[in-house]
């Protein structure tokens, strides 16, 4: 890790805003990127300046107080997923190719884990990519995609050793969305939403150039994917007072029926939105460069319960209103290089945002899940019986 100082930072942020400040978007990110102002753990010509991620915060203090905040929801599974397995698992010419599209959103991603008969167990997944010459051919089906309908890549798991254990036998691919032989079918939920999709792959090809981490090794490739997952959805952290549990208080304060309970649940409730933006902050402050650890777990848990409780109460605190719902509107671009964003709820529609908060104790894992990570790998608890971890994947009876 080089020394930078944050003088050097903020020169770089100054000249950075002084000569692109004009620009549209896409531009004046590819200028941040070139800059190294990315992201400051990431290596040199690949978006960062290889130095403290701590750093991170004069920049980002910079381009807000100028306007310039990075658009995060244009590209989540990019940003916060696929991109940052890339640089810790990725080829050097994986990095050059994928990583500056990403950061100005002209290419979006999809992760392509979840499977049918494998959700929560991704490690049991089918889909199957054999090897011919210098491609692989992918055959098998993927669940609960998030962006695949309008993603330019998607980061890949598939079984290649089917007589390995399951944790084994697997392999990650970067492969284009774009390509005859993958098929994206939308899923819509009980919100009205269908920001997820299935997708199908029949002959699809892949070179092995697109191949990311040794052959057997998708797994490692998957958790430090997964981890990253969970930290990005568990570790917003917005000011004291503000973000979901705002509108909670809000909608207290336009309550008819202020009941001492209903006190008591707001505070509870503000409370634990408070714990997890302190637990949010304290990871921030103690994450290192690298693949994240099982911290994320706990605060992926910890959003998905107190998003949902300050969804819900809102709701009730609304009364008859609350039996009105929004619209929601699809985003159906998949055309590459096109900066849509991706369909989203309306989240200043309280009772959208309760209506799909269920969601948040899904995506990522489920809350049990978590709850396993946590025992086994913080607490040190054993694991769960089972089959033998040695036990081939070919032989363990599967769902689907």
């Amino acid at each position: 890790m080089s020394e930078v100082t944050e003088a050097e930072v903020q020169r770089l942020v100054d000249t950075l805003l002084a000569e692109h400040s004009n620009d549209d978007m896409v531009g004046f990110l590819g200028a941040q990127f070139d800059a190294g102002l990315a992201r400051m753990d990431y290596p040199v010509s690949h978006g960062g300046l290889d130095a403290s991620p701590k750093l991170q915060d004069v920049v980002d203090a910079a381009l807000e107080k100028a306007g310039r905040r990075y658009p995060w929801t244009r590209n989540p599974m990019g940003i916060g997923m696929c991109g940052p397995t890339i640089i810790a698992r990725g080829t050097e010419e994986q990095q050059a190719r994928f990583m500056r599209p990403i950061f100005t959103a002209e290419e979006i991603w999809c992760q392509l884990f979840s499977e049918p008969g494998a959700g929560s167990d991704v490690a049991g997944l089918a889909t199957r990519a054999v090897k011919d010459g210098d491609e692989w051919v992918i055959n098998g089906q993927k669940i609960w995609t998030s962006s695949a309908h309008i993603a330019a890549w998607g980061l890949l798991l598939a079984r290649t050793d089917p007589e390995a254990p399951k944790h084994k036998g697997l392999t990650a691919f970067l492969i284009d969305m774009h390509q005859p032989g993958v098929e994206v079918r939308p899923i819509r939920s009980m919100a009205g939403a269908s920001g997820f999709n299935e997708v199908f792959f029949t002959d699809a090809k892949v070179p092995d150039s697109m191949r990311i981490g040794d052959v057997g090794e998708g797994w490692r490739v998957a958790n430090a994917t997964l981890m990253n997952e969970r930290v990005s959805i568990g570790s917003s952290t917005p000011a004291r007072g503000s973000g979901l549990i705002a509108g909670a208080v809000k909608a207290w304060e336009g309550c008819n029926d202020k009941t001492p309970a209903r006190l008591d649940r707001l505070m509870r409730t503000w409370v634990d939105a408070e714990v997890l933006r302190l637990g949010s902050l304290r990871a921030a402050a103690k994450r290192e460069k690298g693949v994240p650890g099982p911290e994320g777990s706990v605060l992926k848990l910890l959003s998905g319960k107190v998003g949902h409780a300050v969804a819900a109460l809102v709701v009730e605190l609304m009364g008859p209103d609350g039996m009105l719902c929004g619209t929601y509107t699809r985003a159906t671009s998949r055309t590459r290089n096109e900066n849509t964003g991706e369909g989203m709820m309306n989240q200043s529609d309280p009772v959208l945002a309760f209506v799909g908060s269920p969601g948040s104790t899904i995506a990522g894992g489920t809350i049990d899940i978590q709850k396993n990570i946590v025992g086994e790998r913080v607490l040190g608890l054993p694991r769960e019986p089972g089959f033998d971890p040695n036990t081939p994947w070919s032989q363990i009876p599967r769902n689907g």
